[in-house]
Order: C-alpha cells, then structure tokens, then sequence
C-alpha cells in the first residue's frame, strides 16, 4: 500500500551563511553533523554546499519550489508533474540522446519526482565532474525547448501513468479523500492531477510554456551539492553555469482553505480487495516557530505503533487489523493526520474506528507515559541519524526544509522541537485537532457509500 498519509520523520541539518568571494564556516550545531554552507547569487539562486567524506563521489539535487500546490487555475492541474517528464526530453545544445550519453560518460545517474509542494531535479555520480554536472543541468533549466508534437507525446505519456496507478484502488482513494477533504485549496487534487485536465492536457502547449517560464527561474530553485565537493568549487560552477539565469515576475496567491465544519467521507467501493479505513484530521502547516506538528508525529509513533496498546490489540491479538499506523506529511500549508487501518474483515470497520477513536479521545485527558515520551524522541532522532549515510541521503534529507521554508537552517529548529514537547502539549494539540467537524473519513470495501454511512454511523 501507498502510505500517502503516513507520517515523514523529521530531517534536520545546519545552515552557515557565506558569500562566494570570502566563506565563512562555522561548527555544526545540532543533530545534523556536517557543515552546511548557504551562497544566494545575485539572481536569488541558492546554492547550498555539504561536504561529505564519500570519495569521488557527489549528488547533485536542484529543488524547484513548485509543484501541484501552485496549479491554481482550473481545468489545468498535473503540469508540475508534466515537466519532470519533459525536462529530458533534451535542449538545442544536448539532445535527449546526447543527455544521457553524457550521464553515462560521467558515471552520473539522473532522475526527478513531484509533490504537492516542489518538484525535485537529483544525479549523483563521479565528483570530478562537477562541472558537466552543472553544465547539464544549467543547459536545461535555463534553455529547454519542445515541440508541440514532443509537448503531446509527453502528455500523453502522463496521461498513461495516471491510468496505470489509478487502477489501483489506494491510488483512487489518495485521490478522492484529498479531493473531499480539500474544497478550495489545491491540495484537493493531488500530484498527477484530475483526469480531465489529463485528458486537456495535449491541448495546453501554450499554458505549458507559461507555467515553464513561472516557475523555473533562479527565485524558485535552490542548487545542492552534496560530497567530495568545496564551496568555493561549487560556488564558482554555480556562478558560471547559473549565473545568467534570469529572474521571473510571476507571483501568485493560494486559494485559502475554509475551515471544515462537518465529518466528510470519502469511499471506494472496490471487490475482492482488503478493506480500508482511514481516519483524516485538519493538520497544521509546517513551521519551525510552532511545535504542534512535531507533537502530532510524536502522537502518531507513540499511540499507533507496533509497540502501542491498540496494535497489540487489533493487529496481535485480535487479528482483526493486518497493518495500523498514524501520521502526518510536512506541507507548506495545512494539510492531513491520518491514523490507516488495513482491516481483515469490512465486517470490523466500525469497531476498529471505536477503538481507533478510544486512543484519540484518551490522549486528549490522560498524559502519556513519561518514560515513553523520552524513548520515543530518542527514537526520532536515531532514525533520523541511520538514515543519513551517504551523499544521496543526506540531499534527500536537506531538500525538504528547502522546499518547506526555502532555508535549510530551520531543520536544526524544527528538531528542536522535538525536544520542547511535554504531556501537556500533547493532551493540548489532540483537543485542538482530532475534532469530528475536521475529519474525512476515507474507506475502501466491498459496499456502497451510503452503506459505509450507515455502518460508521456518519451524518452528513
């Protein structure tokens, strides 16, 4: 299953300003051990350097502040999504055979994904190419030129990956429960987009070159190099490579969520498949000055995982629950907790959501477990330091407080956070927000909607 609700751990890092004629490097602070070094060229790129002991070897990431999130007219969702297909379709001066001839001539590998928020560029390969790897990227980010007919192949190749994972009903549900949940907000559609705006999309070519032309400018993007790399290396490429690169004059407005004032529900009836039931509570955006979403991911390990009570009872014991847990995605604006049940039998639906309901209601008048709470902080930050072994990962881990705050200093902030939570802001974030008129409910079963109504005792 796509655990599309389940909830990110958290990446910290450490940020020191520089300029490119004279750095400055400071000590790590925090639970990110490498020295993060930060260069804005006058265009607004930034450029963020990590130097890490991987011999020979470097990845190279660019974050495009961009992603579904800023498709906010209608009819014209999932071009975010377009362009990490078309950005290898190839340029004037490299080809898309040429492209990955050149990869390969480098020992580089290349790839990209979208999300609601960014859509991120990454290659990693013989750090003693550095300077191909900028001249690639640069070429292509700032010279990218397609056909109409190449715009409608690649459309059409989107169009295909969207009818390929909707065949699956966790793909459809993804879909459905964003759209029920979200009513103005684009978050309402998610990364491919609606199918009817797919099924445009062949006959976009024009807006396609205007949300080019928005989005992929040095303002949106940051430049990250990561491994056997110097600042005044990458600083110098970034200069070079980057340093024409012209600024955009696009701005836009989100459309602002409504706060919801009812329990939704969102169902897809499906046949022969496990049934699902998924419980969506309002979260709040990310920010490092409020701790409330660092409390909801520790909620969410503690009260869901497979040392809680309730897994022990459902999944364990009870056999009534084949996989249980609960969590929340860092977004720029508020997005979804959700505690996901598989269940065995649809027959339980209604008795795993009692119980389910039980542990939310309890954590918001009872304290936790002190000890619990300290192991599971420790636990956070453990996971966190196992996972950044190697340049790749690392980037990885950095590139979300990119896209999040646009500056990768705040991850040591948002760590910190951890670490500030008591059983007080605990019992204070449920009462705040696990409330019925902020839930979806999101099911799969073999029963109609009115049915799944019935059973879960909604009112609508």
């Amino acid at each position: 299953m796509k655990n599309y609700l389940a909830a990110i751990a958290a990446t910290l890092l450490l940020v020191t300003a520089c300029s490119p004629d004279k750095p400055e490097n400071k000590e790590p602070e925090g639970i990110f051990p490498y020295p993060i070094q930060q260069t804005k060229l006058d265009n607004g790129l930034n450029v963020v350097t990590v130097p890490y002991n991987s011999p020979g070897l470097a990845s190279f990431f660019i974050v495009v502040r961009a992603g579904s999130r800023n498709e906010i007219e209608e009819g014209k969702t999932g071009f975010a999504h377009f362009f990490e297909h078309v950005m290898f379709r190839g340029t004037e001066k490299f080809s898309k055979e040429q492209y990955s001839e050149a990869l390969k001539a480098i020992g580089a590998a290349a790839n990209a994904n979208t999300w609601w928020d960014r859509t991120l560029y990454h290659m990693t390969g013989n750090a003693n190419m550095l300077d191909k790897m900028f001249e690639l990227e640069s070429d292509r980010f700032m010279n990218l030129k397609y056909s109409e007919e190449d715009f409608k192949v690649e459309a059409g190749a989107v169009k295909g990956e969207y009818t390929k994972n909707n065949a699956s009903p966790y793909s459809k549900l993804e879909e459905i429960t964003y759209k029920t949940a979200f009513t103005e907000h684009t978050y309402s559609h998610t990364t491919m987009g609606f199918w009817e705006d797919i099924v445009d999309m062949p006959n976009q070519y024009e807006y396609s070159l205007e949300f080019f032309n928005r989005f992929y400018r040095p303002e949106y993007a940051t430049v990250l190099v990561v491994g056997d790399v110097k600042q005044e290396e990458v600083n110098a490429l970034a200069k070079k490579y980057f340093g024409e690169w012209q600024r955009g004059t696009y701005t836009q407005q989100i459309p602002v969520e409504p706060e919801q004032q009812e329990t939704r529900l969102a169902h897809v009836k499906a046949e022969n498949f496990p049934p699902v039931l998924t419980l969506n509570y309002k979260d709040p955006a990310f920010s490092v000055e409020n701790t409330d979403m660092a409390v909801l991911d520790i909620i969410g390990t503690m009260a869901f995982s497979q040392k809680s009570d309730i897994y022990k009872k459902l999944v364990v014991d009870e056999r009534k629950v084949r996989q249980l847990g609960a969590g929340g995605m860092n977004m720029v604006d508020p997005g979804l907790w959700s505690v996901n049940a598989i269940l065995v039998n649809k027959e339980d639906m209604a008795y795993v959501k009692n119980e389910i309901d039980q542990v939310l209601n309890n954590l918001k008048t009872e304290p936790v477990d002190s000890v619990i709470l300290k192991e599971t902080k420790s636990n956070i930050k453990y996971s966190y330091a196992m996972g950044i072994d190697s340049p790749s990962s690392i980037a990885n881990s950095l590139s979300e407080f990119i896209w999040l705050t646009g500056n990768p200093a705040d991850v040591n902030k948002a760590y910190a956070n951890y670490d500030k939570v008591t059983q007080e802001d605990i019992m204070r974030v449920a009462k705040k927000y696990f409330v019925d008129n902020h839930l979806t409910i999101a099911t799969i079963s073999s029963d109609d909607e009115n049915q799944v109504k019935e059973e879960l005792n909604i009112k609508l």
